[in-house]
């Protein structure tokens, strides 16, 4: 494992059940792209990895037989932090499934809803303008411990408008090839 660069290795350490973190990040490996800050890059066709020899982490491999998949120099300023986090639905009283909290304001004051998955992101993608989509990813670090026993997904999200390392071509084949994964989920 000490070949894989540090800012592939997702760390569970903090999970009392790695086994529950693994299969939840799992699941959104066909429908979220994974950002890397250190290395400017975008991972639009990736793996993700357990170690057999530690179950503690998480490794996330870029397809190195589709280079096209790997957007480079996309800038940290073009990548924010949402307020947005999925979590298990017994959450948010779902039998089963994902819901998503979504920051908003009232009034002035802060607060969060709770809302299934789908539907949570339905509105985000809906509130967002054309120039300004709603492109959600994950980063290292996302992958948190919301209460004992459950994972929770922090979102950031890819602003186009911020992408000026890279050519007006390449901005747009990043938001729709996160659009088009994100339509697998919908």
């Amino acid at each position: 494992m000490s070949a894989t660069p540090e800012h592939l290795i997702w760390r569970l350490n903090h999970f009392e059940n790695h086994e529950r973190a693994i299969r939840f990040v799992q699941q959104f490996q066909e429908t979220l792209c994974v950002f890397s800050g250190p290395v400017e890059q975008l991972y639009t066709n990736y793996e993700i990895n357990v170690p057999e020899d530690d179950h503690r982490s998480l490794i996330i491999l870029p397809n190195p037989y589709a280079p096209h998949d790997t957007f480079n120099h996309v800038s940290d300023d073009a990548v924010e932090a949402t307020g947005c986090t999925i979590v298990p639905g017994e959450m948010a009283d779902l039998e089963e499934g994902l819901a998503i909290t979504l920051p908003l304001r009232r009034q002035g004051k802060r607060e969060t809803k709770v809302t299934p998955l789908k539907v949570g992101l339905y509105a985000l993608m809906r509130a967002a303008d054309g120039d300004d989509p709603f492109l959600p990813v994950i980063t290292k670090g996302d992958l948190r411990q919301f209460r004992k026993d459950m994972p929770s997904l922090h979102l950031h999200r890819v602003k186009p408008s911020l992408l000026g390392r890279n050519s007006p071509m390449e901005a747009k084949e990043i938001r729709n090839v996160i659009s088009e994964r994100l339509k697998k989920y919908m």
